[in-house]
């Protein structure tokens, strides 16, 4: 499969066939449910992963949070099923279950041996069908969240992130943490989580990804069997909801911020305006990101930590989403350093941007982009997500070999132009610890 795969809303019924001889097939049913399967016939297990394309972004200005909540309440019970039953049905068959909240999509998945698929199936399906939101819960958990809020708080990395998104997205959407704020948190009602449940929770918004020991045809029927015994039906007038609009939001005012702790080291980000999910270059950008500072082999690594010792952790990083995206470097050094070190970040990146990459740079992130992805595929749990991200972010599905394709096209040349323009937009710049602003801005 050299190319990539276009998964159009249109199209009832899919079926790919990957590189690696893996089967794929997407089945878009008449109430607008979706459902990806990837056969992986040589596993004993299967992962399952319902999803529903709302996230942080997507909440009103007076719930923030809301999304982040909504996706812990959803295993406090269903009208069916208390928490200690739903923890119960996962742990009494050693499978593994959990949820993720991100700024465009939420995800409730779980891995279990392929004969507790059904199982499986069912108690997600109950979950975000039949969820009851119980008031009591509902202010025990807010407890749990904003404990976690505190947790996040305490650690720098996670604060300098925030900062980072802040100052890169501004205003957008895009710009507010996952789990909202304490004050948010603290305010928001359990009526107003309940409406936000109620109005993003639908057949046409469901995505069921499944990868491993599973036959797709056999999966379809256990999914829609699940969803009409908890109320979904089977409506014959649905339409799967239209993938999020690219245009591209120019949202990067630039700017300095330092979050001042009593640290023994500053955690430093500098961020710069990236590109989109569905932006041809991601190829180009994963290339200049492994190069710049993904492994021990990246000029990030060579010349902050092992030439010069300044850093034990530095690297560097790229974030898409549907009409924006950020660029970003990190290291951890001592104070007295970080003037150093932010000043060595942009070096290495401007120097991209003038002088290119060599040959050998080029052919080693392709090696390595490529290996790594490899090995991940050997889980069910990435090939699930994969799915879920070849529907929901990117619309088509790319395997390794067409992933592969498309970084063998890119040149050299492609990676110095795409550094240069990353240079050309505003830059932010995020610290936390004892450090001067001045210091750190670039």
């Amino acid at each position: 499969m050299p190319e990539p795969v276009e998964l159009p809303l249109s199209d009832p019924d899919i079926s790919i066939l990957s590189g690696t001889g893996s089967l794929v097939r997407r089945s878009v049913l008449p109430s607008g449910l979706r459902i990806l399967t990837e056969h992986m016939p040589a596993t004993a297990s299967a992962t399952v992963g319902f999803w529903v394309p709302v996230g942080s972004r997507d909440e009103r200005a007076d719930s923030f949070g809301s999304t982040h909540f909504l996706e812990h309440l959803l295993f406090k019970g269903t009208r069916t099923r208390s928490a200690f039953e739903i923890a119960t049905a996962f742990d009494e068959v050693g499978g593994e279950h959990n949820a993720m909240t991100s700024k465009e999509n939420t995800c409730y998945y779980a891995k279990v041996r392929d004969s507790d698929l059904p199982m499986a199936i069912d108690v997600l399906a109950d979950m975000v069908t039949s969820s009851v939101l119980e008031s009591v819960e509902f202010e025990s958990e807010r407890g749990v969240i904003l404990e976690e809020l505190a947790m996040a708080d305490d650690d720098p990395g996670d604060v300098v992130g925030e900062r980072l998104s802040e100052l890169v997205f501004g205003d957008h959407a895009l710009g507010r943490p996952i789990g909202g704020t304490k004050e948010t948190i603290r305010g928001v009602s359990r009526d107003r989580v309940w409406e936000h449940y109620r109005e993003n929770y639908t057949l046409g918004d469901l995505v069921v990804t499944i990868a491993g020991a599973i036959e797709h045809d056999t999966v379809v029927q256990l999914v829609e069997a699940a969803l009409d015994r908890y109320g979904w039906s089977r409506d014959t007038t649905g339409q799967p909801r239209p993938r999020r609009a690219t245009e591209v939001a120019t949202t990067n005012s630039g700017g300095t911020t330092v979050v001042e702790r009593p640290l023994e080291q500053v955690n430093l980000m500098i961020g710069l305006q990236g590109i989109t999910a569905t932006d041809d270059r991601r190829p180009t950008m994963s290339i200049l990101n492994s190069v710049l500072g993904s492994g021990m082999s990246s000029r990030l690594f060579q010349e902050v930590r092992e030439r010069r010792g300044l850093a034990y952790a530095v690297y560097s990083f790229g974030l898409s989403y549907a009409d924006g995206g950020m660029f970003g470097m990190y290291a951890g050094c001592s104070p007295s350093k970080a003037g150093q070190v932010s000043k060595i970040l942009m070096d290495q990146l401007e120097a991209i941007a003038t002088d290119g990459i060599s040959d050998e740079e080029r052919a080693r992130a392709i090696g390595m982009i490529g290996g790594a992805s490899a090995l991940a595929l050997e889980d069910s749990d990435a090939r699930m997500s994969r799915l879920g991200r070849a529907e929901l972010s990117f619309g088509k599905f790319t395997d390794l070999e067409a992933s592969m394709s498309q970084l063998a096209q890119v040149s050299a040349q492609d990676v110095r132009t795409f550094a240069a323009d990353l240079l050309t937009g505003e830059r932010s710049v995020a610290a936390v610890g004892m450090v001067e602003t001045d210091l750190v801005r670039v």
